[in-house]
């Protein structure tokens, strides 16, 4: 979720619901703290507790003073990713690249443990590939290790985000473990967050794809955890207001240059399965200027809601010939 977990997002989803969020994936190298990407990325000013860093890294000695360099700043959770797939991050032999290497793993998480006086969370995925799967193993030693809290993505390294999560492993691990476990992968709707808990026994769930254009589905989950019942879609009015709220916080954060540049992305997230969403994203991203870009929203969710007071959804085959 490099990219899109900035500060702005991290806020607007914990409004929304969200009981916990984890800052995009900052690099442990120290050459990289004060550059200006690492630097937004570690940015937690005015941000609600709890404040948990994700570092990446494949050195013991960097990730633990990243993590105290973090610490020293606010944090008060340092999550360690063992979980990323990108081929440009497993290269440098970080992120899931580590789950090949269970000895540096074991050195890593003891490290950073006794680095800071926080809790230390690992998030990773089943193992490298289908042939290779060791999640049992490496949240035993994790577990060894003193790490507070597992997150279990339900793919190996190999799988990347095709095909199904593989609930099986995540429920083996929570099985065996005394720590908490957090089921991820797939979790798209209110009934598929119940079932995943149901199946996996996990003692919570995260969000991470779904909530690309959809923020509100924190709430969406958690009101159908505890009633059964499913909250109305949200109404026009209420998305245009969030969006203008997230997109002001968004140029304020990144600037105007760069912040109507990568608000573009949220932008299409948020239309991509309304009437006319496709349509106004490609004319939008032709836009270079903040007000522009802002105006243009407005004008289009004025347009949403002459369809009606809540938010109309375009027809699959219409979302597919866009």
């Amino acid at each position: 979720m490099a990219g899109v977990t900035d500060r702005p997002f991290r806020q607007l989803c914990k409004q929304l619901g969200a009981g916990y969020a984890v800052s995009e994936m900052a690099a442990s190298d120290p050459r990289l703290w004060a550059s200006q990407k690492t630097s937004r990325r570690i940015n937690h000013e005015g941000e609600m507790a709890p404040r948990a860093v994700q570092i990446a890294g494949a050195d013991p000695v960097m990730l633990a003073q990243c993590a105290k360099f973090n610490v020293d700043r606010g944090a008060q959770i340092i999550d360690i990713n063992m979980g990323c797939p990108v081929k440009k991050v497993c290269n440098s032999w970080c992120g899931s690249a580590l789950l090949q290497n269970e000895k540096l793993v074991g050195e890593i998480l003891d490290a950073v443990v006794a680095a800071v006086d926080v809790p230390v969370t690992l998030k990773f995925r089943t193992g490298w590939d289908r042939a290779n799967k060791n999640a049992l193993r490496i949240a035993r030693i994790a577990e060894s290790a003193g790490i507070a809290m597992l997150t279990l993505h339900g793919r190996t390294r190999a799988d990347g985000y095709s095909g199904a999560a593989e609930y099986e492993t995540i429920a083996a691990v929570k099985a065996a473990s005394t720590i908490p476990v957090v089921a991820n992968g797939d979790i798209t709707s209110p009934e598929k967050a119940r079932l995943v808990l149901q199946v996996t026994g996990a003692d919570a769930i995260m969000i991470g794809r779904a909530a690309q254009g959809r923020p509100w589905i924190f709430r969406e989950i958690a009101h159908f955890l505890d009633t059964g019942e499913h909250l109305p879609a949200p109404t026009v009015a209420e998305v245009q207001q969030l969006m203008h709220e997230h997109l002001r916080a968004h140029y304020a954060f990144y600037g105007d240059y760069l912040g109507v540049r990568t608000a573009r992305k949220h932008i299409g997230w948020y239309v991509r399965e309304l009437v006319g969403g496709e349509a106004f994203r490609q004319r939008m991203n032709l836009l270079d200027d903040c007000e522009l870009q802002l105006a243009a929203v407005e004008e289009f969710f004025q347009m949403q809601e002459s369809l009606g007071e809540r938010l109309q959804y375009a027809p699959a085959e219409q979302q597919l010939a866009a």
